[in-house]
């Protein structure tokens, strides 16, 4: 089987961005009320995956539509689940193939749906693929006991963030503000607003978790 393309999702939080672009064999999965951002954006969805119980009348018409049409591109979840609708259209991307994944309108809105989104990016890295939150102003991973490089004409400010308890051997190189084998915990933002310098930058943690997000400058 040849290499897949991306998958790309989009959320229900706030969309920064006007327009997504997108490769021939990139899929794209409106997730829940992402639905109501696709016709914004100029993008028709592969598939709708959601519990809906928050659409107003007006979108439950218009998904019955799709259903009646298309009932094959429309999966309906239950209300009362485990799986947040994010995580399960991520798991059923994950069992077509897709190891590459961009989420966008999953930060913004509720502040529990953008810190879950940001859990589902090490769900994504604990199952051999990964994920990245875009944002019109930037976007954010996860990195994880590696070494992760940028090219020298990133601009903008990194921050990273413990997400495991502490996380080991965290080496920076190539930025205003470098760092060698520290130890970055959980419970202090230290690494917050570093900047790149014009000049290929690396990130490593040895052992543990790491949120970085990137801010691209205007």
């Amino acid at each position: 089987m040849g290499k897949m393309g991306r998958c790309i999702l989009i959320g229900a939080g706030d969309l920064t961005v006007g327009e997504i672009k997108m490769a021939e064999d990139d899929f794209c999965i409106a997730v829940d009320g992402g639905l109501d951002y696709c016709e914004f954006l100029q993008v028709e969805p592969d598939l709708i995956i959601g519990d809906f119980d928050s659409v107003t009348e007006e979108q439950n018409k218009a998904l019955q539509k799709i259903e009646a049409i298309w009932p094959e591109k429309v999966i309906r979840l239950k209300p009362e689940k485990d799986d947040t609708d994010m995580i399960f259209a991520l798991k059923h991307a994950m069992s077509m193939g897709y190891r590459e994944f961009r989420l966008y309108a999953a930060m913004g809105g509720r502040f529990d749906h953008a810190l879950a989104n940001v859990q589902s990016l090490l769900f994504l890295k604990n199952h051999g693929a990964v994920g990245y939150l875009m944002d019109g102003n930037g976007m954010t991973m996860v990195i994880k006991n590696e070494t992760v490089k940028f090219r020298a004409d990133v601009e903008g400010t990194l921050s990273l963030l413990a997400l495991s308890q502490k996380a080991e051997g965290v080496t920076i190189r190539g930025m205003k503000y470098d760092l060698e084998k520290a130890v970055i915990t959980n419970d202090y933002p230290v690494g917050v607003s570093n900047e790149f310098m014009g000049r290929e930058a690396e990130i490593t943690v040895e052992n543990g978790e790491l949120v970085c997000a990137i801010s691209y400058a205007c």
